[in-house]
């Protein structure tokens, strides 16, 4: 069994998008640059942004926060997401999740300039993605796509089996499937015999937010097995896989923590890279 490290993958994305970056520089003369636009105090929202800000330090990027209180008008976060989008020095914008109940996500999402847009939710994102044409893509589904790539580089003809369909993983996760020539199927809360679908996957990614929802006879012996999930327990952190079970059935498997998770910030990064490269032509 493969135990797929997201921290030792995550790390030498890293080191190779620090190299790219100083070639940028050499190039261009100047770097990409991310802005990030933080509303309120939630603690797990400043953390990820903390950790954002060491990581786009550590390769190279310049990267900005800006704070808001939880109060703050949604006039004032949009005309400062339209100033952002006219300020050439700016690669990319990114407008941290969750925002208070008075600000219409839909309409931050939309604010921001597609070439901007690092997460990867703008609908013409979204739209291009499912295209097959060049966009940005959601970082989490991103993070997905690679960690299976490393383990089996040729997916062409693969079942997948994607449990979730949000717009900021089922969906997306689709897409890239798809492009790689899998037969994929998205499953949810209403799938009838979810675990007969599951049993039928080359590839499961659960992305669901149900604590160790997937268990060990759910899944097919020697299939590639992404958890998603970050579920707050009594026995701690989990996923959406019973991981103990599964890892024993599973051809390769992400812990949770330190699985998919240090690959959505690294992916954020060269997110921001490729929209700055985009910028410049």
């Amino acid at each position: 069994m493969i135990l797929i490290d997201g921290k030792k993958e995550a790390a030498n994305l890293r080191e190779e998008l620090k190299k790219e970056v100083s070639q940028l520089k050499t190039k261009y003369n100047k770097v990409p640059s991310l802005t990030v636009i933080l509303i309120g105090d939630l603690t797990p929202s400043q953390i990820y942004v903390r950790n954002k800000e060491k990581s786009a330090k550590e390769v190279g990027l310049k990267s900005e926060v800006i704070k808001y209180p939880d109060r703050v008008e949604e006039t004032t976060i949009l005309n400062k997401i339209h100033e952002l989008n006219k300020d050439e020095t700016v690669s990319g914008i990114l407008v941290q999740l969750p925002l208070p109940r008075h600000i219409n996500k839909k309409k931050v999402i939309e604010a921001i300039i597609p070439e901007k847009d690092v997460d990867g939710f703008h609908p013409m994102n979204v739209g291009n993605l499912s295209s097959g044409y060049e966009s940005s893509v959601p970082c989490t589904p991103l993070g997905c796509y690679l960690l299976i790539k490393k383990v089996e580089p040729n997916l062409s003809g693969k079942k997948a089996v994607v449990i979730g369909r949000s717009n900021l993983n089922g969906k997306p996760m689709t897409q890239l499937l798809l492009k790689e020539n899998c037969t994929v199927t998205i499953t949810h809360s209403k799938t009838k015999d979810l675990k007969g679908e599951c049993l039928k996957g080359d590839i499961v990614v659960a992305a669901v937010g149900i604590p160790e929802l997937v268990k060990g006879d759910w899944i097919k012996k020697d299939s590639i097995v992404i958890d998603v999930g970050i579920n707050k327990t009594e026995k701690g952190i989990v996923g959406d896989v019973a991981f103990e079970e599964v890892s024993k059935i599973a051809k390769a498997i992400t812990p949770v923590p330190g699985g998919v998770g240090p690959m959505t910030i690294a992916c954020l990064l060269k997110n921001t890279i490729e929209c700055f490269k985009r910028l410049q032509s």
